[in-house]
């Protein structure tokens, strides 16, 4: 499941409702004291990571009902919720007008220990009466309730409530569908959809601004410490029998050395009284993080210190998910640019925003730096702004809200900068990140462009069909040389599909723009590293030769993709599924089948090194500055 949305209410700074949405990189911007934090605690108590605290209930709110809502995509196709019987959420009237999981908690925040008090599903359902609560019966309550509507459970399986609640639903002519709300806690029914929901929530990990990094914090004296801990936590109950065991075994030759004491000295015998005392078991293990020069972590600057606390905490968050069979990971990290060198800013966000395209994982972080703001598409942006009245809104980045966040935050100088390079997606800057890399490493010269974007020489931007005339016109008065690689789309003779803004851009000094001679970038990958990047995700795929220039690949491998992984056909007939599945592909391709290309596959692919040649204009534009 993918996080898609947060509503709150009546939570801290925010009485009114408001909504924030999130993709799989999501950057929420803003002044300090605005309201970022809010919204990450808020999630961390909606999936139970944190405890709502007395102080968390909005002062001139209603503090009775603090309500936290979140939106799911991404959904699980079938849910088991009794007798190993599946049924999916579709069928159980459980989505909401988006065809999404809508799920609301609401706490009591005026007490001294605030507490949970209710756990509902926000949804289209049916309302009439007789089948607006079928979800809270029981079976028998269940079977009642059909003799009671005249509903006939002939050839019903009635060891299942699901089967049984479709017959009735079934038998109804008209279930007066409309939106309410489903309660998940209150009866047996319902607590059983909510145990069968929860395992498919995404697991979150919230690493804070302030979280310490003192030389006394035990996690900065050497994070493997905690480590250790967990490792000597599995084995509990083992390390018990093992004292046990011991304690017995000394307290028996201990007696018997007492004994024959007092064999030859009564007196003395009297006096000894054996005492055994027990160590914690982790002060047995010693481990350190250190450099070459022996210091230890603890010894570190505050950033090195951070940023491996920062990477432990991603390790553990990984390690608990595998552990509790989460499909999902969001990792949601206050103000990354904490005791960082800008490289190292840079070198972060690149790490989180690579995080970010592999699949089940999003990733939240807060910041009011400038730099790390334009170093996301600005489709990630969040911007939250404190209006006059006290309030709060949330405008996602793009157009004018860009311009409030330039003003918000400032736009600081950055002379390090000497070329904008301008793709379609994140897709794209992730094809060339990897494929320079990749080249680079075989000593193809060609820039690596990854490490001139952490070195702050060179920035990408994802411009989107629908924002290129806008970045177009606003990159033009920064004096920055610009290189837009566009694709075509187009099958020629026709022209590509942004030939003309490509032809405005190179009537500008030092400004280029190439479009691609096949469809798209996907179209230059070998269809062994696709088959190999999914291999190392258990799903095995094969493909008769190289694409054609025009074929779209990324739809080809999903399809071929959903017939290794279902024996059903390819859905067709439900686009949001078919475009999740084509997402998903494209993802793949541009990391981890990239990442599987050599030179010698690129050569097979490319016998004309139209891409060597995008990469060795960006080393020339660079180099000219």
């Amino acid at each position: 499941m993918r996080l898609v949305k947060l509503l709150l209410e009546n939570f801290r700074c925010y009485k009114q409702a408001i909504a924030v949405e999130f993709g799989d990189m999501t950057t929420i911007v803003g002044r300090n004291d605005v309201g970022k934090s809010a919204i990450m605690d808020a999630l961390a108590i909606f999936f139970e990571e944190a405890k709502l605290d007395k102080d968390d209930a909005c002062l001139t709110g209603d503090r009775k009902a603090v309500r936290i809502t979140c939106e799911f995509d991404d959904l699980p196709e079938k849910l088991v919720l009794d007798a190993d019987f599946e049924t999916t959420l579709v069928a159980e009237h459980l989505l909401n007008s988006d065809g999404r999981l809508e799920l609301r908690k609401t706490y009591d925040g005026s007490i001294g220990t605030p507490k949970l008090i209710a756990v509902d599903a926000v949804a289209r359902h049916p309302r009439a009466q007789g089948v607006s609560d079928l979800l809270q019966l029981k079976k028998s309550e269940l079977i009642q309730r059909a003799a009671a509507l005249g509903i006939d459970l002939t050839g019903v399986n009635k060891q299942a409530n699901a089967p049984v609640r479709t017959a009735i639903r079934d038998g109804v002519t008209d279930l007066e569908i409309g939106d309410a709300l489903v309660p998940l806690l209150e009866k047996e029914g319902a607590k059983q959809l909510w145990s069968a929901l929860a395992p498919h929530l995404p697991a979150f990990a919230l690493f804070k601004s302030d979280r310490a990094s003192t030389d006394q914090d035990s996690e900065a004296q050497d994070p493997l410490k905690a480590a250790i801990r967990d490792a000597l936590k599995a084995v509990e109950a083992d390390l018990a029998q093992i004292q046990v065991r011991v304690e017995t075994e000394v307290r028996r030759i201990a007696d018997a050395t007492v004994h024959k004491i007092r064999e030859m000295d009564p007196s003395l015998a009297e006096t000894l009284n054996p005492i055994i005392s027990v160590k914690k078991w982790d002060t047995l293990f010693q481990t350190s993080i250190t450099g070459e020069e022996g210091i230890p972590l603890n010894k570190r600057g505050s950033g090195v210190k951070r940023l491996v606390l920062l990477n432990f905490f991603r390790a553990k968050a990984e390690k608990a998910a595998s552990e509790q069979q989460h499909g999902s990971i969001i990792y949601a990290i206050e103000e990354p640019e904490t005791s960082q060198h800008p490289r190292n800013q840079r070198m972060l966000m690149a790490a989180l925003s690579d995080l970010a395209t592999h699949a089940g994982r999003q990733v939240i972080v807060t910041t009011h730096t400038p730099m790390l703001a334009r170093a996301v598409p600005d489709d990630t942006l969040r911007f939250i702004e404190r209006q006059p009245d006290g309030t709060r809104t949330v405008a996602n980045g793009g157009g004018a809200a860009n311009d409030k966040i330039a003003k918000s935050l400032g736009v600081l100088p950055d002379h390090s900068v000497k070329l904008f390079v301008g793709v379609e997606g994140k897709h794209d800057i992730a094809f060339l990140k990897g494929i320079s890399r990749v080249l680079n490493a075989e000593g193809v010269d060609v820039p690596d462009l990854e490490q001139l974007e952490i070195a702050g020489t060179l920035i990408f931007f994802p411009f989107g069909g629908s924002n290129l005339a806008l970045w177009t016109s606003r990159l033009q008065n920064l004096n920055r040389p610009e290189l837009h690689l566009y694709d075509r789309d187009n099958v020629p003779p026709a022209a590509g599909k942004y030939q003309i803004h490509a032809d405005a851009v190179n009537l500008r000094d030092g400004c280029v723009a190439l479009t691609t001679n096949r469809r798209e970038m996907e179209n230059y990958l070998h269809p062994s590293a696709i088959a190999e990047a999914y291999q190392d995700h258990q799903i095995a795929v094969a493909f008769a030769g190289h694409f054609a220039d025009f074929d779209d690949v990324p739809n080809l491998v999903a399809q071929t993709v959903h017939a290794a992984q279902s024996p059903n056909p390819w859905p067709a007939h439900d686009a949001v599924k078919c475009d999740r599945k084509v997402s998903k592909a494209k993802t793949l391709l541009n990391n981890g089948a990239v990442s599987k290309m050599t030179a010698a596959r690129l050569a097979e692919c490319d016998p004309n090194n139209e891409v060597i040649g995008w990469l060795q204009k960006i080393a020339e534009m660079v180099a000219a500055d």
